[in-house]
């Protein structure tokens, strides 16, 4: 792939609140700069009802997390209509941290489960609900200005709770604690990284759009597959706005952040339906068919071409060698 850039570059505004997800989000920016001939100028809007309502009144053109509310707003009369077309995690991508005795799950009937008051609590419901845990396990939830950020492992820890899920950016606090992971199956959802725009957008801006897919793929693969160049972006501005002092940190949360990345970033059946009944839960969505809100035909277009492929060979290990 050659590289471009410089003057006169095409401008698209990408909306985030939680600066976790940066290293994503700075790779995506470099890729579409070098390569695409896009300026990605990153928006961070840090309250919840500012963020959510971006992509309505002009302030960005793209968000890339927490679409749930989505499917709410598409039901309502006069709202304009709204396009995801990026899943570049198909899971929660949380781990389940128990007290040490704690061997599996049959030991959780009865007990008591730590639940995070933000951030998709519902999602636990339904995973308890998979696990056949639904009716068995009490759910309490903690809010993070009681234990701090992701501090619910402290409840388990103080013998409150029998077990809390965590993301791993933040395990080693709990682990620390005395605490340990228990291996269990993860819930299919839209995870971090999707992305959204309004409809209106992707048409009229059809090929800018199939550009930003590329920088996208182009992102992941850069993180998959060379991750020193990969970390030498998340080091710079993604490592100060994390607030992280020491590289050999910043080294494990990138990990962490790659393990689930897909390079053909489709949604799945699965995963569409739960992160839908998410949005029943905690938004109010009533009767949509959540296909209507998905469009791939960027990603598709871009994988029967051969373009993945492409940037997967040229872009792996294998082919610096």
């Amino acid at each position: 792939m050659s590289e471009n850039g410089g003057e006169g570059m095409r401008r698209l505004r990408l909306a985030y609140r939680d600066n976790d997800r940066t290293p994503v989000i700075y790779c995506i920016k470099e890729m579409a700069r070098q390569y695409y001939d896009i300026d990605v100028e990153v928006l961070r809007i840090p309250g919840t009802q500012e963020y959510e309502d971006a992509l309505f009144n002009g302030s960005c053109d793209v968000i890339i997390e927490h679409l749930e509310y989505l499917y709410a707003y598409a039901e309502k009369p006069g709202t304009e209509k709204v396009t995801m077309f990026c899943a570049p995690r198909l899971k929660r991508g949380l781990d389940l941290v128990v007290r040490p005795e704690v061997r599996g799950l049959e030991e959780f009937k009865g007990k008591t489960m730590a639940v995070r008051g933000s951030g998709r609590p519902h999602s636990i419901m339904l995973w308890l609900r998979m696990m056949g845990l639904k009716e068995d396990v009490k759910m309490v939830i903690v809010g993070d200005d009681e234990v701090g950020r992701w501090g619910q492992w402290k409840k388990v820890a103080n013998g409150e709770c029998l077990a809390t899920f965590m993301d791993p950016l933040y395990l080693p606090q709990a682990l620390a604690g005395g605490l340990k992971v228990l291996q269990v199956p993860d819930l299919p959802i839209i995870g971090h990284y999707s992305q959204a725009c309004l409809a209106k957008f992707g048409r009229d801006q059809h090929d800018l759009m199939s550009d930003y897919v590329k920088a996208v793929i182009h992102a992941l693969c850069l993180m998959r597959f060379r991750k020193e160049d990969a970390l030498g972006i998340a080091s710079k501005e993604p490592m100060k706005l994390m607030k992280i002092a020491d590289m050999k940190e910043m080294e494990r949360q990138f990990d962490c952040i790659v393990r689930d990345l897909e390079i053909r970033p489709y949604p799945t059946p699965e995963a569409m339906a739960i992160t839908y009944e998410i949005s029943k839960l905690e938004y109010g969505a009533k009767e949509i068919n959540p296909l209507t809100l998905w469009d791939w035909h960027w990603i598709k277009d871009l994988d029967d071409q051969g373009f993945i492929d492409r940037l997967i060979k040229e872009i792996s290990p294998a082919k610096r060698t």
